[in-house]
């Protein structure tokens, strides 16, 4: 059956992102993220320049897409129930999950993440997509990322992820045991934090999640 005029234009649209996304990954595997123009990126995604400004006016922005198709892929299929272990260890899951996603293209991150400390733009650009992503995690793992309470647990996993970023990026070991290690003691930690959070009168748990 021949598609319809919407879907085959929706179609079309997801794979041109694809294609820039992946694109732009290729590329800053290989240079430094600040050399690579959006000129470059349309050619090596087999477009024209006009059209990858349809969806990306900005490099930024191809960042924030890539961020976006990484937390569907990390969340497509990550299904753990409420009462499944300690939100602990759902947050471990699902962010060791992320890494995994994240693994084709480490090299890219890393070029990235260097120029991003150097690039107050692409810092903030990149801490804004962060906040917003470890929301995303938080609900995936059974915890509420609203209200102030949300918000505190969103910058507290946020620093966590970061913070292991830094050891998975210099990971080499097979089976990723360094990361799994850092991910567990800066969770471990945190929790001892949080849980000093449970007393203070603000906030109030979004039905069918946990406190933690």
């Amino acid at each position: 059956m021949a598609k319809k005029p919407a879907q085959a234009k929706k179609a079309a649209k997801d794979k041109n992102l694809d294609a820039v996304v992946a694109a732009a990954m290729a590329l800053a595997a290989e240079r430094d993220w600040r050399e690579i123009g959006l000129a470059e990126i349309a050619a090596a995604a087999g477009l024209t320049l006009a059209e990858l400004l349809v969806e990306y006016p900005s490099k930024l922005a191809i960042l924030d897409g890539f961020t976006r198709e990484i937390d569907r892929r990390v969340l497509t299929g990550f299904e753990p129930e409420s009462d499944s272990g300690s939100a602990r260890d759902r947050l471990f899951d699902v962010l060791m999950r992320r890494f995994d996603v994240l693994e084709p293209h480490k090299a890219a991150i890393g070029r990235i993440a260097g120029t991003a400390c150097r690039d107050p733009l692409i810092g903030i650009a990149a801490g804004a997509s962060l906040f917003r992503s470890m929301g995303l995690m938080l609900e995936a793992a059974g915890v509420s990322s609203e209200g102030l309470r949300g918000a505190i647990r969103r910058k507290g996993l946020a620093a966590v992820y970061a913070g292991t970023l830094r050891d998975w990026l210099k990971d080499d070991t097979a089976d990723k045991s360094r990361t799994m290690a850092a991910l567990d003691a800066r969770l471990r930690r945190a929790e001892g934090w949080a849980n000093s959070l449970k007393s203070m009168p603000f906030g109030r748990r979004a039905p069918g999640t946990t406190r933690a």
